[in-house]
Formats: structure tokens, sequence, C-alpha cells
């Protein structure tokens, strides 16, 4: 008999909105007028599944609805990253101009400047297969588990499914296309959990193209 999963956190999507606050300097910097870095990078990821905007806003008004700092969901909060709000300000009333932005991308998602992603965090959510494939195989541990980069790839090929190879693959590309300088692939993928060098005698974009073929051909 399988066991059941665990309920997914009260305020799974909150969370994920905090996270890139934290990755953008653990600050509230939205205005009113405009979303700061956080909120930005943000609206970036959801204006491709903007189902996840709505998420957070429900889950914004739950929170302060019951109140920060509640019993009930004191162990919820504690496992929330921890946003400083400005000088004379509260968290509550940071989240509520959060909201009210979330809201008015929700009347035209379309509306979000889109850019190339701006800290660890957008990278790793506009590219979460890329990332579990470098980050899971080719960290800095990387010479306790494996001989060789081809023997993690081979092990990786044969552990996942092949509709998620097919997505690695379509993000390899898609990121190849997307950042044209050798600096910012090497700041993509450090940020996606890349700790190793290519081979020698290989570029780092080469590398990637050679992943791409293999993962693609199996």
């Amino acid at each position: 008999m399988s066991q059941a999963l665990p309920p997914e956190p009260r305020f799974y999507e909150l969370s994920e909105l905090l996270e890139a606050y934290a990755n953008t300097g653990f600050t509230f910097s939205d205005t009113p007028e405009t979303p700061g870095p956080g909120l930005a990078s943000y609206l970036r990821i959801a204006a491709r599944d903007p189902a996840r905007a709505s998420t957070a806003v429900h889950q914004i008004d739950d929170l302060l609805s019951v109140g920060l700092f509640s019993d009930e969901i004191a162990d919820d909060v504690e496992n929330l990253q921890h946003i400083r709000p400005p000088m004379g300000t509260s968290v509550e009333h940071c989240l509520r101009i959060a909201r009210d932005h979330l809201n008015r991308f929700l009347e035209d998602p379309s509306r979000v400047p889109q850019m190339n992603p701006q800290n660890n965090w957008e990278w790793n959510e506009r590219f979460p297969e890329l990332s579990q494939l470098l980050g899971g195989r080719f960290h800095q541990d990387f010479s306790y588990f494996y001989d060789s980069r081809d023997a993690a790839l081979d092990e990786y090929i044969s552990e996942v499914e092949p509709e998620t190879r097919t997505q690695a693959a379509q993000e390899i590309t898609e990121l190849l296309t997307m950042v044209s300088s050798d600096q910012e692939l090497d700041t993509a993928t450090t940020a996606l959990g890349l700790d190793l060098l290519p081979p020698e005698g290989t570029s780092l974009r080469q590398w990637l193209e050679l992943i791409r073929r293999r993962i693609t051909a199996a």
C-alpha cells in the first residue's frame, strides 16, 4: 500500500515569491507605482504561468486575514523567507503593495517586460530541468559520485523519463539562444548549479551542445 504524500505547505507559492525577494537583497523595495527587483523577477516567471500569481494573491490574502503573528500559522510563517520592510512600514503593508501589483499583472500579463533572468532564483525557475541536470550531476561533489562527465550523463539518461530529457534538451536550446556572451552563459550555468569545468579543449557552449545531442539521441 503506497504512502500518502505529505500535504503541500499552506503558503507554497508565497514562499516562491519571497524567495525572489531573498535573491535580490532580502528587502521589500516595491513602491505602489513600481515593483522592485524581487517582485519584477517573480512577475517575469509568472508571465509564463499566470495561475501562479493568482495563487500567490490568494495566499497573501489568507495570511493577512489570519494575521502574520497568529499562532495558527506560526510554523508556516517561520518556514518563509523573512524579508525586511523599509523603515517605518510593516511586512503586512509591503505584502499589500505586492498583492496590488500581482492583481494588476493578472489583468494583463503581457504588460510585463521580458528580459533574461536577473538572479539565481529566476534562472532556476526559468530552466527547472536544466537545473536538475547540471545541479544534480555536475555539482561540487561530482568526483565523489562519478568517474567522468560521461558517467554522470549516462546515469541521468538512464534514470529520467524521455519527456524529461526532451525538456532538458529544449531548455539547453533556449538558454543558448537567449544568452549570447560567454560571461553570461557562465553566470547562468553557475546559477543552475554547474560547478565543473567543461572537458579540456571544449568551451562551455560547445559542451552544452554536446550534452543536448547526447540526451536527444538517447
